[in-house]
């Protein structure tokens, strides 16, 4: 049984898993859309939704608490000063996962992920 699985693995170790997801929501920070595999785009999402979450917060805990997450406190901030009023309206789902086809070298499903 799968009950009160908190995250998926993705085959990695805490570190590694830690620091891929880490990187990949940096790069859908920075660039407003990124192209994964869909369990990678899954466990990003959430971590892109707590982010916009702090960020319509506001204040100087929430940002410390969002660079304890992503440390990288350059395009954090930027995050910060632009997703409270780009986000203003949506209660959640601020991110979109679009199905784009399958890897050629493991037919893993891949996904666009990119901010509303």
């Amino acid at each position: 049984m799968r009950h009160r699985t908190g995250y998926k693995k993705l085959s990695k170790a805490a570190d590694q898993r830690i620091a891929l997801l880490r990187g990949l929501t940096l790069s859908l920070i920075k660039e407003g859309k990124i192209r994964t595999s869909k369990k990678r785009g899954q466990e990003v999402r959430r971590i892109v939704e707590k982010l916009v979450a702090l960020s319509k917060k506001g204040g100087l805990a929430s940002l410390r608490k969002a660079v304890s997450m992503i440390p990288a406190k350059g395009p954090v901030s930027e995050f910060f000063k632009t997703a409270p009023e780009r986000f203003r309206g949506h209660a959640g789902g601020c991110t979109r996962l679009t199905v784009i086809g399958t890897r050629r070298g493991d037919a893993a499903d891949m996904v666009l992920v990119e901010l509303l």
